[in-house]
């Protein structure tokens, strides 16, 4: 009985391991099966030809249409400053900014009246004169008169003696005039560069003023934006008008924009950057005839320009990531296969790509990027893939 229980167990155990290795030696291979990938599930865009205005976009700081400096043109003691006349301050046209100390100027008027009533005096002496020698000419002469017999240079002196006091009169009110030094346009104060009691010398410059009627913005162009821009590269007498421009700057975080025109381009191209410059002129910056909520369109603002460009007409106007290397883009076909197609880019204009051909309206272009893309491959489109995992109660990819 102990002998038994001593060989039972080792027993047991090579059973099993004939049983198992049995089984092994036995048993049929599993079927296999080679997994089928699904296609490529691809974004697509559907292509309508249109008519598309291309948009030329540059940047530029604004800068008043007219700047010059306010210049006395007599001189004399500043007696009077104008409320207008500080730096931001807006005045009118021919209003008064600086006030001369007349004195002396009216006392110049007055002393060439004088001056001119002498003249007169002198000139009515030297007729009367004049008369009355030809009157004895007649009755006691013989021959032709000399001129000098009649008088008639001393009249002719006393004659060009009143026009020189009355144009010294002219001139002294003038001057006198002058003593008033006002706004040859309305505008806005610069700089402020006298105040009262200074004396200022003729030829001094009293302020630094600029026009607000209109604001310019010079507008770098490239050589490839130009002909895109449609810009009037000539114009006469400032007559000709270009494309529209919207200017736009943030202000607290709000975008403001204004709307303008091009007015001319400058006579030459930048020898430096090989750049046009286009000149964009806005009305009314400073909204002073007009109401509106917007910040003033200050001089010296930095503003981001879009030009209304040329029209292209019939072009496709794709996503500029559909594009692939060597101008060509993936179309899908009706039954979902890739096809790599040639096509003509007139330009890209940000995320935007306009195509003139290789394209018409119903294709489809792949804007999936796909790292290998071959000829007639079969693809899923995601439109089509969202349905179907919609109606099986699926998740979109």
């Amino acid at each position: 009985m102990k002998k038994l229980r001593i060989l039972l167990p080792p027993a047991v155990i090579l059973l099993g391991v004939l049983v198992a290795a049995i089984l092994i030696h036995t048993r049929k291979p599993p079927p296999t099966q080679r997994p089928q990938a699904p296609p490529p599930l691809v974004r697509v865009t559907p292509v309508t030809l249109q008519d598309y205005r291309f948009t030329v976009r540059s940047e530029g700081t604004v800068q008043p249409r007219t700047a010059i400096p306010l210049v006395a043109e007599v001189p004399g003691r500043v007696i009077a400053v104008s409320p207008s006349l500080e730096a931001g301050g807006f005045f009118d046209k021919a209003e008064t900014l600086v006030t001369l100390e007349p004195v002396d100027y009216w006392t110049a008027v007055d002393r060439a009246r004088a001056e001119v009533k002498q003249a007169e005096l002198r000139l009515a002496q030297e007729k009367a004169l004049a008369e009355v020698a030809r009157e004895e000419w007649k009755t006691l002469g013989t021959g032709e008169p000399s001129s000098l017999a009649l008088h008639e240079p001393q009249v002719s002196q006393a004659a060009a003696a009143l026009e020189a006091a009355r144009a010294g009169l002219q001139q002294a009110k003038k001057n006198l005039d002058r003593t008033r030094i006002r706004a040859p346009f309305a505008g806005r104060v610069r700089r402020k560069a006298v105040d009262v009691g200074q004396f200022v010398p003729k030829g001094a410059v009293v302020a630094e003023i600029y026009a607000t009627d209109f604001a310019e913005v010079r507008l770098p162009l490239s050589v490839d934006d130009v002909a895109f821009a449609d810009l009037p590269l000539e114009s006469r007498n400032g007559k000709q008008s270009g494309p529209r421009v919207t200017l736009e700057t943030t202000f607290g975080g709000t975008t403001y924009q204004w709307k303008g025109r091009i007015v001319r381009t400058e006579g030459e191209v930048d020898p430096r950057s090989r750049m046009f410059y286009a000149v964009a002129r806005v009305e009314d910056p400073y909204s002073r005839h007009s109401r509106s909520h917007r910040p003033p369109l200050t001089s010296g603002l930095f503003v981001r320009a879009a030009i209304a460009g040329t029209l292209a007409r019939d072009v496709a106007v794709v996503p500029r990531s559909a594009l692939r290397p060597g101008d060509r883009v993936l179309v899908v076909d009706e039954e979902n296969r890739l096809h790599l197609r040639p096509v003509e880019v007139i330009r890209n204009e940000g995320e935007r790509a306009i195509l003139r051909s290789g394209l018409k309206t119903g294709d489809r272009v792949c804007l999936t990027p796909l790292e290998a893309a071959v000829e007639g491959m079969k693809v899923r489109v995601a439109a089509e893939a969202d349905s179907s995992a919609s109606a099986a109660g699926g998740n979109t990819p």
